[in-house]
């Protein structure tokens, strides 16, 4: 995923972009408000502090959903409930106060991306490289050549699909094929995903995040 990190602290911009890079997310880093306002066309989702050098975040936000639909969460020191409610009034999709866990930030940028997707009209082929997934007929195409794939493979290879190009963790992937990611065996996903492989002949397009999860297509 395409991360706009939108902080003027180095070392709290420091640690996320490294803890986001380890993750799979391809962060980008900018101090100033303005700036993110010029840089947000190239991002998936935007963390925001409201502490900037230029602008306030709160209207750095207010500029942003005049023009974007973009995921935005407000990570931020700032945690007074009249900022809080202004943030979330102002359309930010989740706000957290710092400082914050790693693996809460993940599972809020998780959650805020499933719910930006779910609201987004479904592509019925996704094409990534030269293999062509068709969600509606459950029709996959590598090479200009049919495979064929079990349900469950299918249904692994669809989750992916949908979020061609970003990190899809193991427990949402396990949540989504199997139904509850407490409940399925890790074992048969690692399986699966073998099998997945095996049939699609194209390793560099089909990508483990050690410590993560998979990510379709670069």
């Amino acid at each position: 995923m395409r991360v706009l990190l939108v902080e003027d602290d180095d070392g709290v911009a420091g640690a996320l972009v490294d803890s986001l890079g380890a993750h799979g997310h391809q962060t980008t880093r900018v101090r100033r408000g303005e700036d993110a306002l010029l840089a947000h066309r190239d991002a998936d989702l935007a963390l925001l502090d409201l502490g900037l050098p230029d602008l306030d975040g709160l209207e750095v936000l207010r500029k942003l959903r005049a023009v974007s639909t973009l995921p935005v969460i407000v990570l931020t020191a700032r945690g007074d409930e009249r900022s809080v409610v202004r943030g979330l009034r102002l359309g930010a999709d989740d706000y957290l106060v710092k400082p914050v866990r790693l693996s809460e930030l993940l599972a809020r940028i998780e959650a805020v991306t499933r719910r930006a997707a779910a609201a987004r009209p479904e592509p019925q082929v996704v094409v990534v490289g030269d293999i062509e997934v068709n969600l509606g007929a459950r029709r996959v195409v590598v090479g200009g050549a049919e495979v064929e794939l079990t349900a469950k493979e299918f249904a692994v290879l669809a989750a992916l699909a949908r979020r061609a190009g970003t990190a899809v963790s193991r427990q949402q992937l396990m949540d989504e094929v199997w139904g509850d990611a407490y409940v399925a065996v890790s074992r048969s996903l690692d399986v699966h995903l073998t099998q997945l492989r095996a049939k699609l002949r194209r390793p560099e397009l089909l990508t483990t995040i050690r410590g993560f999860g998979y990510r379709l297509g670069a």
